[in-house]
């Protein structure tokens, strides 16, 4: 890799760093703290939170039936999105022990934090939980999927690609057969000693 591309992955590193530096700033005025891992509100912002719930059959009666109708399709998916994250789970379990990569933990994935929100009803929080579990385990498949591809083919495609892992800017580069093998081993002794997740 060349002394650019390293310094511009340290710079997006940097930035992701102050970002969430940013948000933890932001989440500090809203008076809540943590307590075992979980988010404990003050008593007067939790009752002012809960103020802010519209109830139950208020929501209900109050979605565009369009809304409501569309409601088993997008629930539908969590069938396939089970199958795939057991599937992903018994891949990784077997195949990374075989080739001396380290697991993914799929527990920092999974965060649920949300269906604790005071403010919330209950067709709202089981809508928070679905939307974290999809999207926890898409995050879980793709760096599952960015650590089998480091140890496969590290090689960059041609093209831009579209919402690349973070793995991905130390991939080969395209039609660089002379340093692919020593890339390749390189790439795969990295994987093997990235212990940090």
């Amino acid at each position: 890799m060349t002394n650019r591309v390293d310094s511009l992955i340290e710079q997006i590193r940097a930035l992701e760093h102050d970002l969430a530096a940013e948000f933890s700033r932001q989440r500090s005025g809203f008076r809540f703290g943590l307590e075992h891992g979980r988010a404990r509100f003050e008593e007067e912002a939790l009752r002012r939170l809960e103020e802010r719930r519209v109830h139950l059959m208020k929501y209900i009666l109050g979605a565009p039936v369009l809304y409501v109708l569309s409601a088993p399709v997008i629930y539908s998916l969590i069938l396939p999105f089970a199958v795939v994250d057991l599937w992903v789970s018994l891949y990784q379990a077997i195949c990374f022990r075989v080739y001396g990569i380290p697991q993914v933990p799929r527990g920092r994935y999974m965060i649920f934090d949300r269906t604790g929100l005071p403010y919330l009803n209950a067709v709202e929080k089981l809508n928070c939980a679905y939307c974290s579990y999809v999207n926890g385990v898409i995050a879980y498949v793709r760096e599952v999927s960015a650590r089998t591809e480091q140890y496969w083919c590290p090689i960059k495609h041609t093209r831009r690609l579209m919402g690349a892992h973070g793995r991905y800017a130390g991939f080969g580069d395209f039609g660089d057969g002379e340093a692919y093998r020593e890339a390749l081993e390189a790439s795969r002794r990295a994987l093997r000693e990235d212990r940090e997740d």
